[in-house]
C-alpha cells in the first residue's frame, strides 16, 4: 500500500531516468508492470542487483513480436501511465507509439524521457547526463575557479532534471485525467528539466550575487561555503551563508577577534580566507570537526560515502540508509504520514511475474505458451 495505492503504470525497460522514475511511482505504492526482453543485452543488465526495479512486477515479452505488442495494448486498456526511455521513433516502430496507445486508452498518460526530447536539432542524437546538463547549462558553475567542470554523476541530469520532472509530470497528467481530463504525452527531457532547476540560480545572478563564471559569487567563491581537507584526507562542508551562521562559525574556530573575518561579504578577500580556513582544517582530523561543529548553526556536516553515511545517528535515527538483500539502498522519499510506504521492496527476476500478468490481462493459456516460449519453440 502507499499514497499512489490504485494507479497503474506499464514500463518499457530502458535505462537511467526512465526505470528511477518508475521506481519511485512504485515505492509510492503505485502497480508498475516492468516489461523487458526476454533475455538480457548489453553490459547494463544488472538483473536482481537494479534497485531502479524494486517494487516492480516483471513480464518478459519480445516486443518485436507483433503478438506480444497486442498484448500490450490489453494491458494498457486499464493503464494510468506509460513510461518509455528510447530514443524517438523507437516505439513508434515497435508499434506502440502515443497515437496507438492513446487510441486504445484515451486517458492514458504516455511518459517520454529523453535527454535532448522529442524534437529539436539533437533529438535523435546519442548523449549521456553530462551532455545534456553541459548543453542547458547546469554543469557550467560546478567547480572551482578555474578548474574543469564537473557535476556528480546522474545526479544533476538524469536523476535531477529527468526522472523526477517525469514523475512530476506523469502524476500531474494522471490528475488531470481523473479529474475528467484526456490523457497525453509527457515531453520529459533532461536538457529541459535541467535548465529548470537553473532557476534559483538566475535569480541570484538577476539579484548580482552569482556572475556567470566558475568558482565565484555566493555559491562558489566564499571561504565560508565549500568543502575542507582534514588532517587525515577526509573532508567536511561548511554552508554559513548567513551572518548569524558565518559568524558562529569563526566563534567556534576561534577567529572571532580576527580583524580579517569580521567582513565576510567582501570578495576580494575570499580566496585569501579560504586558503587560511584550509589551513586550519588540515590541522585536525574529521571526527574532531564533528565534535567541534555538528549540531551547531554553523552549518556544517561531514562528507561521507554512501557506507560511512548508513552508519552515521542522524541518518540511523531516519532510517535513510539499509542493507536490504545484500544491497546497500536508500528508502522511498518523500515521507507521508497517513500513507507511509511499506517495507523495501524486492527487485523482481526477469520474467517472475509474466504468466500472472498476462492472465490478469485476458489472455488465453495458448496465448500465453506461445508469447513465453523461446524463440526456437516459436518458431
Amino acid at each position: 500500500m502507499g499514497v499512489l495505492d490504485g494507479i497503474k503504470i506499464i514500463e518499457i525497460a530502458g535505462l537511467g531516468p526512465a526505470p528511477f522514475c518508475g521506481m519511485l511511482l512504485a515505492d509510492m505504492g503505485a502497480e508498475v508492470i516492468l516489461i523487458e526482453r526476454p533475455e538480457a543485452a548489453g553490459p547494463f543488465d544488472w538483473e536482481k542487483r537494479a534497485i531502479v526495479n524494486r517494487g516492480k512486477r516483471s513480464l518478459a515479452l519480445d516486443l518485436k513480436n507483433p503478438r506480444a505488442v497486442e498484448a500490450v495494448l490489453r494491458l494498457i486498456h486499464d493503464a494510468d501511465g506509460l513510461i518509455e526511455g528510447m530514443r524517438p521513433g523507437v516505439m513508434e516502430r515497435l508499434g506502440l507509439g502515443p497515437e496507438v496507445c492513446l487510441a486504445a486508452n484515451p486517458k492514458l498518460v504516455y511518459g517520454r524521457m529523453t535527454g535532448w526530447g522529442q524534437d529539436g536539432p539533437l533529438a535523435k542524437a546519442a548523449g549521456h547526463d553530462i551532455n545534456y546538463i553541459a548543453l542547458s547549462g547546469a554543469l557550467w558553475f560546478s567547480g572551482e575557479a578555474g578548474s574543469v567542470p564537473t557535476a556528480p554523476p546522474t545526479l544533476v541530469g538524469d536523476l535531477g532534471g529527468g526522472a523526477l520532472y517525469l514523475a512530476m509530470g506523469m502524476l500531474a497528467g494522471i490528475l488531470h485525467a481523473r479529474d475528467g481530463g484526456v490523457g497525453q504525452v509527457v515531453d520529459a527531457a533532461i536538457v529541459d528539466g535541467s535548465a529548470n532547476l537553473m532557476n534559483l540560480l538566475l535569480s541570484v545572478h538577476a539579484a548580482g550575487q552569482q556572475p556567470f563564471e566558475r568558482g565565484t559569487g555566493f555559491l562558489g567563491g566564499p571561504h565560508w561555503y565549500g568543502s575542507y581537507r582534514c588532517a587525515d584526507g577526509n573532508y567536511v562542508s561548511i554552508g554559513a551563508l548567513e551572518p548569524q551562521f558565518n559568524a558562529l562559525l569563526f566563534s567556534k574556530l576561534g577567529l572571532a577577534d580576527d580583524s580579517e573575518f569580521r567582513q565576510p561579504y567582501v570578495p576580494a578577500a575570499w580566496p585569501k580566507l579560504r586558503h587560511r580556513l584550509a589551513a586550519i582544517f588540515s590541522e585536525q582530523p574529521r571526527d574532531y570537526w564533528v565534535a567541534l561543529l555538528e549540531g551547531s548553526d554553523a552549518c556544517f556536516a561531514p562528507v561521507l560515502n554512501p557506507e560511512t553515511a548508513m552508519q552515521h545517528p542522524h541518518m540511523q535515527a531516519r532510517q535513510i540508509y539499509s542493507q536490504h538483500n545484500d544491497l546497500l539502498q536508500a528508502a522511498p522519499a518523500p515521507r507521508f504520514s497517513a500513507t507511509p510506504a511499506g517495507p523495501i521492496h524486492s527487485v523482481p527476476t526477469r520474467g517472475e511475474h509474466s504468466r500472472a500478468i498476462l492472465q490478469s490481462a485476458g489472455l488465453t493459456d495458448d496465448d500465453i505458451a506461445y508469447l513465453l516460449a523461446d524463440d526456437s519453440g516459436r518458431r
